[in-house]
Formats: C-alpha cells, structure tokens, sequence
C-alpha cells in the first residue's frame, strides 16, 4: 500500500458497496486498484493521462470514475457511511455550514451546452456571448475580478464530517442557497420510517443573518446561531421598538464553527479540489464527495484504535 491509497480497514467498508457483476466485454478491472488511481489523480491534481500505470489504462480510471458519477454511485458511499454512525448515535447534529472559493483552471472552462459537439465553420457551432455565460453558470463557475472561480458550499456535523456539499459559481453569495444545502441533508433510519433532515443547530457566519434565513430555519424548528453584522444591528436600534428583538445568540457554542474550517483545510489537500480542473459541475462535486468519503474512513479508523 502507497502513500494515499486505501488502507484494508476502509476497503473492507466499502467493497460490499461498490457496483458488483461485469460489464459489457471484458471483464472489469479490479475495483481497488481503478479506486486508488482515481484517488492519485485526485490528490495530485493530475492529468488523467498521467495516472502511473500500477493503477491500469488511464482510460479505465477515468470511465470507473466516470460511470460511477452518473450511477451516484458516490453520493451513495457517502451517505452509507452517515446513516451507519446515526444508526449507533455517533452523527453530532450541531452542524456548521460555509462555504470556500476555488480558482478554476483554463481547463475548467469550455464546457460544450447541453453537452453538443461545436462544429467549426458552421452556423450551429456558433456559441453566443450570452450561451457561453449560461453554460458556466450552469457548470459551477463565476466569473470576477481573480478569473474564473467555483464556490464549495459545505455542510458539516459537530465533528468536522461533511453531509452535504453543493458547487455554485464563485459569484453566488451564500444565503441564496441555504435552503438548497440543507435538502439534501437525508439520513435514512436503519428500522424504516421518515429519513432525518434537520439538524438539531445551524451554526453559520454573518453571511448567513438575513430575515427570510431565520423564518425559514424558525420553520422547521433549527436552532440558529448566526451573528449579526453592524448595520443590521443599527438598522434594528434605529427602528426603536418597532425593530424587534435582537436575534438570540449564544457565543459559546459558535465557537464550535471552526469544525468546518478545519473541513475545508483537509479537502484542499486534494489539489484537484483546492484548484478546479472538471470541465463538469458534477465531476468536480463527485471529487468533493469522494475526498469527504475517505475523511469519513480516516475518522472510523482513528476511532477503532484502542
């Protein structure tokens, strides 16, 4: 076993999961070493074509991951592991939520819309101003001052864990996609019965202090611990009486948003994350989920240790 690649505790978690069966044609290469290959091209940021050939046919590394992107398989994995911990009491329901800013590479950009081939010298291969920026809105990119830019939106329970993960446009500022983050919080009960989709506390920065957030959370009966910027809080006080009450906040437990910081820090050790290369919206976020899944197997390891 190399450096970065899966140690037997992880693959024995995850091997029952993986798709199992042949494909059409030959059989399929070894699911560990194809694993291992896409986790390589994933932590070094890589060319596909510059997969070191242990791992087998860079094609084949690249079709697995491919594949198992559209299948979700992924997600899947993911979300095994969570509903395994909450099983037994171990998923913390405090979360925190932020989000982190990835520079995305010439490469990155030139996504084809509705996924069509261009053809030079016709009048069908001829892309608009205005269709190209709808295809990068569409594919996770913002465009600023710095370039282009994707942005990492990251939802994390009380121990650092990722449980849901969304890619917008470096643009998209954060309290606009609140609610589309926490859909996808879905951790289905071992027993049967209705998935868990709240979280018992959202701690989030002062991105996130907006009226309609707090409703919304107030709604579904989530605990908030947001703090509110300066002109908020003097546009409260200038209304006298008829500005409110200030929002509750409980100093001691937002200092527990650091866990999502610290999510961040060990993500971006995966330079194909720090730095986006996936033309896809998709293929970067299956690199997202894939990074998360082996710090759950790291975390499950470090915890079995006598």
């Amino acid at each position: 076993m190399r450096r970065g690649e899966l140690t037997d505790a992880a693959w024995a978690q995850i091997e029952p999961l993986l798709p199992q069966g042949v494909g059409p044609g030959r059989r399929w290469r070894d699911h560990r070493q194809v694993l291992n290959g896409i986790l390589w091209r994933l932590r070094t940021g890589a060319p596909w074509r510059d997969v070191p050939e242990r791992y087998g046919p860079w094609q084949t590394c690249y079709e697995r991951w491919k594949r198992w992107d559209e299948d979700g398989t992924w997600p899947r994995l993911l979300e095994h592991l969570q509903v395994k911990d909450d099983a037994v009491g171990q998923v913390d329901w405090t979360f925190s939520i932020d989000s982190s800013i990835a520079r995305a590479h010439q490469h990155a950009a030139g996504a084809r819309k509705g996924g069509a081939p261009r053809k030079r010298g016709t009048l069908q291969g001829t892309i608009r101003q205005g269709d190209d920026q709808t295809t990068q809105a569409a594919q996770g990119l913002g465009r600023s001052r710095g370039g282009l830019t994707t942005k990492l939106h990251l939802l994390v329970d009380g121990r650092g864990l990722p449980m849901a993960v969304l890619i917008t446009g470096g643009n998209v500022h954060d309290s606009v996609v609140l609610e589309q983050i926490l859909a996808q919080v879905r951790v289905a009960r071992p027993g049967g019965g209705h998935p868990r989709t709240t979280p018992d506390v959202l701690i989030g920065d002062k991105a996130y202090s907006a009226r309609r957030i707090r409703v919304y959370l107030r709604r579904r009966r989530i605990h908030t611990v947001i703090p509110q910027p300066r002109d908020q809080q003097a546009n409260r006080a200038r209304k006298g009486s008829r500005g409110g009450r200030p929002p509750t906040f409980d100093t001691q437990l937002y200092k527990q948003r650091n866990v999502v910081e610290r999510c961040f820090a060990k993500l971006k050790q995966f330079r194909a994350i720090a730095t986006r290369f996936d033309k896809l919206a998709s293929r970067y976020r299956s690199g997202v989920l894939l990074a998360s899944l082996v710090l759950w197997l790291r975390h499950h390891e470090l915890s079995d240790r006598p």
